[in-house]
């Protein structure tokens, strides 16, 4: 009798379509396979594109229904119960729908209220733009970041580099006039590509004898380094891809300034360094499924801080090559935030511009295009890296004389590609 009474009331659960509880596992399984079936576009440089890929009506409405079961399962489960790959898991993935979600709110206003054209004249000018504008923020960086939080974060770093480049202006004894005229002159400039590529070899090589003074032993792919003839990336003076290091010298002189630092950011220890670390870190499937440019372009943007660790800067010169180009990072905080969520005009972005930059003239207005162009992408390079520098601090201060610079490095490196928010949790938490 006893074993009837079970099987009835088994059929009747399996009737009334109930369903046992599935394990986080099972959840994490039917988000990643859920996520992949809708082929949301990655997160595009440019907001005209992304906005063009809005999907119909009855997309969004699928897609918002995914996660909002994702949304409503996920409070089933007690963080407590979970091991830590679970519980970063968790985060990813209640990060993901809340953004998801935020961008699909947006989606269906603008299918409300869609415009013939799409304005290219910056977020500002879009319908709803400024709340466009928090989402790109957020999605760029990390979550709970706000316009006028990163905005006055972006004038404090425009402060500190400033200083950087007062010292060693004083230090070369010229006036402020005299100094920046010297910065022009023919002995900081090299002609011949072959040249360019030895002193980028010879950087290559006291940087990779020194990598013991910051870092713990790492094997990495080997690197190459090579002239591009990618004239799409000519505006930066090189760039990253697939275990090349490119440097990019079109009939123009090559600034010596920019050795020292670019290849520490591009190549090592910057983004080819934690590419092949990144590569070889066993991932999650959630975590696979997301990049982070956040903490990417953060982490080549901060190791640039180390490079007299490194061997290199060995001159105030080449030092200031490395200030030179922050200095206009820094500057593009507050002007993006100007541009695309105060309504700044292009004639005040270049004032102000002009107000913190001296002798970079020529490439202002084409900075002030891109931030239009590709909204809160530019912030990621100074947020992440002062994020990884106030973490820093807070582990000095708190670990005092047992602080060790090459523990701490390896506490970010191997947690792989993941928000900043997660990845300061864990790297603050780690014993």
């Amino acid at each position: 009798m006893k074993i009837k009474l079970i099987c009835l009331s088994a059929m009747l659960l399996c009737l009334s379509g109930f369903k046992s509880p599935e394990t986080f596992d099972q959840f994490t399984n039917e988000f990643v396979k859920g996520y992949k079936a809708l082929k949301i576009p990655q997160l595009e440089l440019s907001y005209v594109t992304m906005l063009k890929q809005i999907k119909p009506a009855d997309e969004i409405k699928k897609q918002t229904a995914f996660f909002e079961s994702i949304k409503s399962k996920q409070k089933t489960y007690n963080l407590k119960n979970l091991s830590n790959g679970q519980k970063q898991d968790y985060e990813l993935i209640a990060y993901e729908t809340g953004m998801n979600l935020e961008r699909l709110n947006l989606e269906k206003q603008w299918e409300a209220n869609k415009p013939k054209e799409i304005s290219a004249r910056g977020l500002y000018t879009i319908p709803n733009g400024k709340a466009w504008y928090k989402y790109f923020l957020k999605n760029w960086l990390s979550a709970n970041v706000t316009p006028d939080e990163i905005y006055q974060f972006g004038l404090t770093e425009i402060k500190r580099v400033q200083g950087h480049i007062e010292t060693i202006r004083n230090q070369s004894g010229l006036s402020e006039d005299a100094f920046y005229k010297h910065l022009n002159d023919k002995e900081f400039f090299i002609n011949d590509p072959k040249d360019v590529l030895k002193y980028f070899e010879q950087t290559q090589a006291v940087i990779y004898k020194n990598m013991g003074n910051v870092f713990n032993e790492r094997k990495i792919q080997p690197l190459k380094i090579e002239q591009s003839t990618n004239e799409a990336m000519a505006q930066a003076p090189g760039y990253y891809d697939n275990n090349v290091f490119y440097y990019n010298q079109f009939n123009k002189p090559y600034n010596k300034r920019q050795v020292d630092w670019l290849f520490i950011h591009e190549a090592v220890p910057g983004h080819h360094y934690k590419s092949c670390i990144n590569a070889a870190i066993k991932q999650s499937k959630v975590q696979q499924l997301f990049y982070y440019l956040g903490l990417e372009e953060g982490w080549g943007a901060y190791v640039e801080e180390v490079g007299k660790d490194l061997g290199v800067y060995k001159t105030p010169y080449n030092e200031l090559g490395k200030w030179e180009w922050d200095i206009v990072r820094s500057v593009r905080v507050p002007m993006d935030i100007g541009l695309n969520y105060y309504g700044w005009t292009d004639e005040q972005a270049l004032a102000f511009w002009k107000k913190n930059i001296k002798n970079q003239d020529d490439i202002a207005m084409r900075e002030i295009a891109r931030v239009k162009r590709w909204p809160a992408q530019c912030i990621t390079y100074k947020y992440g890296a002062g994020q990884i520098m106030e973490w820093k601090q807070i582990l000095q201060k708190k670990e005092g004389a047992k602080f060790n610079i090459k523990n701490f490095h390896d506490r970010i490196l191997n947690l792989g590609s993941l928000p900043v928010f997660i990845v300061k949790e864990r790297v603050l938490a780690a014993d």
